[in-house]
């Protein structure tokens, strides 16, 4: 019953954003070890939610962020989501992200 994940789409304000991929070798070529190498603090947004619940009535609060931005992430945080590609994908509300990047 293994059935390969199409879309996701996040719930409320919440926003899935793959991480960049970190460099392991220095420019003179060194491999370094992945335990040595700090997480990197950009990704890309894949999918956004609708936003957060209004308070005021019905509807929801525009969410700041749309698919394809480049965002700044805390070091720490988010929820990590294991999907059939090898790229490493977090969970972040929407308070949590820290900026976009133009």
């Amino acid at each position: 019953m293994a059935s390969a994940i199409k879309r996701v789409i996040p719930m409320l304000d919440r926003i899935l954003v793959q991480r960049a991929e970190v460099k392991t070798t220095t420019a003179g070529g060194i491999l370094l070890p992945e335990e040595s190498v700090p997480k990197e603090m950009q990704g890309i947004v894949v999918a956004v939610g609708p936003g957060a619940r209004n308070p005021g009535g019905a509807g929801h609060l525009s969410v700041g962020v749309k698919e394809g931005d480049r965002v700044l992430l805390p070091k720490y945080g988010g929820t990590k989501v294991d999907m059939d590609d090898q790229r490493e994908y977090v969970l972040f509300r929407e308070s949590d992200i820290l900026a976009k990047l133009e």
